[in-house]
């Protein structure tokens, strides 16, 4: 199991803390260990050091940078099943999940490494007028300064990484904060970081409670936020941060779209596998089933004939995909809303500490199920009549992360490429689909800014632009 010392890593070494919190297993609420707790005072003191270490981190030159990025994705390759036995028990997410994260995590500290030798600029015509006859213009890429990355509880180690791994890459020390609920898997990487660069402190861990999180957000030494999270603690990570550049991947309630020439099987298949993978704690888990009239009644018995398909229990066993959610709060709102939702239910239903995949029928407006995120194993099942009222209810969302159409049809795929008000649309696969090097996020309520190595690369560089008269 995972071996780091004792307290947390702030500046050089490690710091120890006055609190401990036990971190337990959701599955059955067993305690799998201890983590530190920190502090507003212990968030400055790490501010203190990035600022410190800011302007040598920068000058490292990009061959050290690189090779810091493939040797840490090589060091979690080679502890790659006690980081996934790690992560399944401090999430409670399924193992079949776990090693999905762990893989995606190995792939974006490699990506981050090859983006290391694309940093760079680019000259400007500055004759187009006389005023700029003789002079010589070219841009390079800087480094934004120090990057604050604060980390959701659903895929902790994941989401740590595309805030750590870009900001490596970029030039940038970063201090990450990890869910209280999930620091361990976090806490070892960082340790693993830490032991290989030539910086300790270019990479600092402070763990805590939104006083923490508002004590690294709020301070004006800071160049960028980096938050994975919900829209509402966002929307305040933005407002009490300005005028630091904030980096938002918020909420959604991603939707598919079954088309009247759909592959009903397929898209059954899509709805099974997206609307229930990590136990439907993923924000691109398919949320609302969008279904042309002409094939609804098919599809939905096919989907409901299919429901006890999705094997629930202990998220040890390879062969679970629904198992306990975060903590139990979280089970009873979900079920709360279920109950709110004056919907027609099948499945569903509590099984010691799971909640059983459930499906919802003719879902209306209005209702949490359907308007917000519901982060558990629910999937929401609505009629219409055609592609034109899919794509307007798909729009009609706060939120606009992810959305998918299953349709034999080009005319339908690209409409849904123009038309959606998405980051991302996906045609014939399930909206949960992300390759780590691909521009990742939102719009709307959904976030602003782009990860994926490359993209939150240049989200953590600032262009400086040169002009030189020979």
């Amino acid at each position: 199991m995972a071996e780091y010392p004792g307290g947390l890593p702030v500046g050089a070494g490690w710091v120890s803390t006055v609190d401990a919190e036990e971190i337990v297993f959701p599955y059955d609420g067993s305690v799998i260990g201890t983590a530190p707790v920190g502090t507003p005072e212990l968030a400055r003191q790490a501010v203190d050091e990035a600022v410190a270490v800011a302007r040598e981190v920068a000058s490292l030159p990009s061959r050290v940078r690189r090779s810091l990025l493939n040797d840490v994705a090589s060091a979690v390759r080679d502890r790659r099943e006690e980081f996934e036995n790690l992560l399944v028990l401090e999430t409670g997410k399924p193992l079949v999940d776990c090693r999905v994260e762990v893989a995606r995590t190995i792939v974006t500290w490699e990506a981050a490494a090859e983006e290391v030798s694309r940093l760079h600029g680019e000259t400007v015509p500055l004759d187009l007028l006389p005023s700029g006859d003789g002079l010589v213009g070219f841009w390079k890429r800087k480094p934004i300064g120090v990057v604050v990355g604060i980390a959701g509880f659903n895929y902790p180690l994941l989401l740590a990484s595309h805030k750590i791994a870009p900001a490596i890459a970029a030039g940038c020390p970063v201090i990450v904060k990890p869910a209280p609920q999930t620091p361990l898997a976090t806490l070892w990487l960082v340790h693993l970081v830490r032991t290989l660069a030539p910086l300790p402190a270019m990479v600092q861990l402070v763990t805590g409670d939104a006083a923490v999180g508002a004590a690294l957000t709020t301070d004006r030494r800071i160049g960028a936020v980096s938050f994975t999270g919900s829209a509402a603690v966002g929307h305040r990570i933005a407002r009490d941060a300005a005028p630091t550049k904030t980096l938002l991947e918020l909420g959604s309630n991603a939707a598919l779209v079954v088309a009247e020439d759909a592959d009903l099987d397929a898209a059954v298949d899509a709805v099974l596998r997206g609307g229930f993978y990590a136990s439907g704690q993923a924000c691109i888990s398919v949320q609302r089933v969008l279904v042309v009239a002409s094939v609804a009644p098919e599809f939905t018995e096919r989907l409901l004939a299919r429901l006890d398909e999705v094997v629930v229990g202990d998220p040890r066993d390879e062969k679970t995909r629904v198992s306990a959610l975060i903590d139990p709060a979280s089970t009873e709102r979900v079920a709360a809303w279920i109950e709110k939702s004056g919907a027609r239910q099948a499945g569903g239903g509590v099984d010691g500490t799971v909640l059983r995949p459930t499906v919802l029928l003719d879902v209306p407006d209005g209702v949490e199920a359907w308007d917000e995120e519901i982060f558990g194993p629910v999937v929401c099942v609505r009629t219409v009549s055609d592609v034109d009222e899919a794509f307007a209810a798909v729009n009609a969302s706060r939120y606009g992360l992810h959305a998918s159409v299953y349709s034999r049809s080009l005319n339908t795929a690209f409409r849904a490429l123009d038309e959606l008000e998405v980051g991302g649309v996906v045609v014939n696969e399930v909206p949960g689909f992300r390759s780590d090097t691909m521009p990742y996020g939102g719009v709307k309520d959904s976030g602003i800014g782009r990860e994926g190595p490359r993209f939150a690369v240049e989200e953590l560089t600032v262009t400086r632009m040169a002009v030189l008269r020979p």
